[in-house]
């Protein structure tokens, strides 16, 4: 009997230990599999917290010349306020390229719109220190006149003619247009050079039997002011009888270094660029009416009627290396001063991270 109750107790005894055994090894499991949750959690919680934002803060200086380049720049602006813009942006506007070069080479802007042939000229000036990330405009001149005597190229010979953008698109565009057609630029006709656009128009308007060459907007602003002005030829069509290549008037720059240290903040610029522009092409009465606030054009009327007209673009990428280095070439056979002396290298454009 007593033997009986020691193996009673002793079965007893086991089993408790068994079941407390069990019960610290579950209880183990378990906080290791806490604990693995746990590490788990952390290097998620680690790596969210690690994730690259954009590498600066601050905004985006970026500088535009009153008419068609800036017109497609505009609409980064309401992108940053309502918060569809990747970036934020501080958006300057200047009457003439010469005052924007300065502010480049200086490191006070970090981009800018500006004409193709000066993009090139700068790239050499500065050994490199700027590259184009896009072409932003097309061809947008226009020779206008009052009275009904210009239907061809032939027919400006002995004429003078108010132009601006002197040592840049305009000039080179209209030289090489006169040379094609068998015109000496500097002995056939006269070309009196003005600074900025507007003061074109303020001389076409008190001008006898005026001949211009005036980009857009500015050939509507000019038509809608005086009602005897007349398109006589679009220089897109005439270069295009000359030449087989596109014709561009702007291109956006970056500096070099910047774009070195912040590439991802190029890449984001080019995608709210790319949405800018198609709303410029796209939602002509709220672009037309940013156009006039930020003063791109006098008008929103203007701006509106203008913007069908501007061939305003974002070309980037191996099509905007092809279609620079192009026209950039047909620049420079005529005139190697036209971009600078030499043709850029591959290093000035801007192909991605």
């Amino acid at each position: 009997m007593k033997k009986l109750v020691s193996l009673l107790l002793s079965a007893a005894l086991m089993l408790s230990l068994a079941a407390c055994g069990g019960s610290s090894a579950g209880s183990t499991a378990a906080s290791s599999q806490a604990a693995s949750s746990e590490a788990a959690s952390s290097q998620a919680a680690s790596a969210e917290s690690t994730a690259e934002p954009l590498s600066t803060t601050d905004p985006v200086r970026i500088a535009g010349l009153k008419g068609p380049t800036t017109m497609g720049l505009v609409n980064l602006l309401p992108m940053e306020e309502d918060g569809s813009a990747s970036l934020d942006y501080d958006l300057q506007l200047y009457g003439t390229a010469d005052e924007i070069v300065p502010l480049l080479t200086k490191g006070e802007l970090d981009m800018a719109a500006i004409p193709a042939n000066l993009a090139a000229t700068l790239y050499q000036k500065t050994q490199g220190g700027i590259q184009v990330m896009a072409v932003n405009t097309l061809g947008v001149l226009y020779v206008v006149e009052k009275g009904d005597t210009v239907h061809s190229v032939a027919d400006l010979k002995g004429r003078t003619i108010l132009s601006t953008g002197k040592g840049t698109t305009p000039e080179y565009v209209l030289r090489y247009i006169l040379q094609q057609n068998g015109i000496d630029p500097d002995k056939d006709v006269t070309i009196e050079f003005y600074s900025e656009a507007t003061e074109v128009t303020a001389q076409m308007a008190v001008a006898q039997d005026a001949i211009a060459v005036l980009p857009q907007p500015y050939v509507t602003s000019a038509s809608m002011q005086d009602d005897t002005l007349r398109v006589a030829l679009d220089l897109t069509e005439e270069w295009d009888k000359v030449c087989d290549t596109q014709l561009i008037t702007g291109v956006t720059v970056v500096r070099t270094e910047y774009a070195q240290e912040h590439p991802d903040v190029v890449e984001a610029f080019l995608k709210d660029y790319t949405a800018s522009v198609d709303a410029a092409n796209n939602d002509l009465d709220g672009t037309a009416a940013l156009c006039e606030e930020q003063g791109v054009v006098a008008k929103a009327a203007i701006a509106k009627a203008a913007l069908p007209n501007c061939n305003i673009v974002c070309v980037t990428g191996d099509e905007m290396q092809a279609d620079v280095a192009g026209y950039l070439q047909v620049l420079y056979d005529a005139d190697p001063a036209a971009v600078g002396g030499a043709m850029p290298d591959d290093a000035f454009y801007w192909m991605g991270a």
